[in-house]
C-alpha cells in the first residue's frame, strides 16, 4: 500500500535565520486512515511539519507528497484545528462551521445553490459532537470546550481526507480535554479519515494514535515510531492500565533523550 502522507528527507531553513535548519532529512510515512501523533521537545519543528504537509510552506531540500501527489501548494484536502478555535465572533456558530465551504472547492461553487443540505450536514456534525441546538449561538456564548468541538466541526464539514490538529485540546482544562479525546476517537472512527495529532500530552497521543513518531531537538527528525498496540476502541480508564502508563514513561524516555 503506497502511503497517504510521506514526507521523504526533508530539509527546511526559515529566511534569514543563521541558526540550525528547523528540520534536516526528515522522513515520515502514513497510511491513508492511520491516527498518526508526533510528539518530542519545544521547537523541535513539529509545526513546521504541519505546515510542510498542508503546503503552507515548502521544502528547500526533499519532497512532501500527500495521496501520492507532491504538494506545491495549499492543501484542499486537509482539514485543520488549531489549540485556539478562532471562532469569528460575528458569526453565529452555524456560520463558523460552513466558512470553509465558502473557501474549498468544489463546495464554494456548490454553496449557494445547496446550501440546504450543507446545513444539514453541519448540524449533524454538530449533534455528533454534542452541540445539537447550538447552531444559532455566538461563539461568545459557548464554553472554550464547546468552542473547540465546533472547530473541530468545522474542520470536518468539507470531508476532508485529511484532519491536521495541532494541539488542539491543551488550553483545556483536564476533564473537559477527556472529553475531547473520546470525540475525537467517535469522529475518527465513523468517518475513517487519515489524522496527523502534533501535542505535547503524551496521554493524548497514546488514547488516540495508532503509533507516535518522537521528534529530535532542531534540527527535527524522527528519532522513534512507537505503535501502540492498545485494544480498540479505547475506553479512558485504559489511561490508568500498566500498559498504557508503561507506554507514556517510554516515550518520556525518549523526549528526555532528544532534549540532549
Amino acid at each position: 500500500m503506497n502511503p497517504f502522507v510521506e514526507i521523504e528527507n526533508v530539509t527546511l531553513s526559515y529566511a534569514g535565520e543563521v541558526i540550525e535548519p528547523a528540520v534536516q532529512e526528515l522522513s515520515i510515512s502514513i497510511s491513508e486512515g492511520e491516527f498518526c501523533a508526533v510528539v518530542g521537545p519545544s521547537g523541535c519543528g513539529k509545526s513546521t511539519l504541519m505546515k510542510l504537509i498542508t503546503g503552507l510552506i515548502f521544502p528547500q531540500a526533499g519532497e512532501v507528497r500527500v495521496n501520492e501527489e507532491k504538494v506545491d501548494s495549499p492543501l484542499k484536502i486537509a482539514g485543520m484545528a488549531f489549540q485556539n478555535p478562532v471562532m469569528l465572533p460575528w458569526r453565529k456558530t452555524l456560520g463558523n462551521l460552513l466558512l470553509p465551504l465558502e473557501i474549498v472547492s468544489p463546495h464554494r461553487e456548490r454553496l449557494r445553490s445547496e446550501k440546504q443540505s450543507y446545513i444539514q450536514q453541519a448540524e449533524q456534525l454538530l449533534d455528533t459532537v454534542g452541540l445539537g441546538g447550538c447552531g444559532d449561538q455566538y461563539p461568545w456564548q459557548l464554553s472554550g470546550g464547546m468552542q473547540q468541538r465546533a472547530s473541530l466541526c468545522r474542520a470536518l464539514i468539507h470531508d476532508p481526507k485529511l484532519l491536521m490538529l495541532d494541539e488542539p485540546f491543551a488550553a483545556l482544562d483536564s476533564f473537559t480535554r477527556e472529553e475531547l479525546w473520546c470525540v475525537m476517537r467517535d469522529l475518527w472512527q465513523q468517518k475513517n479519515f487519515t489524522v496527523v495529532l502534533v501535542t505535547h500530552d503524551l496521554p493524548e497521543a497514546v488514547f488516540l494514535a495508532d503509533r507516535i513518531c518522537v521528534m529530535s531537538s532542531r534540527p527535527g527528525r524522527i528519532l522513534v515510531e512507537r505503535k501502540v498496540d492498545l485494544p480498540r476502541p479505547r475506553e479512558l480508564d485504559i489511561c490508568f492500565t500498566p500498559e498504557f502508563t508503561s507506554i507514556v514513561h517510554e516515550l518520556r524516555g525518549h523526549i528526555s533523550e532528544a532534549r540532549t
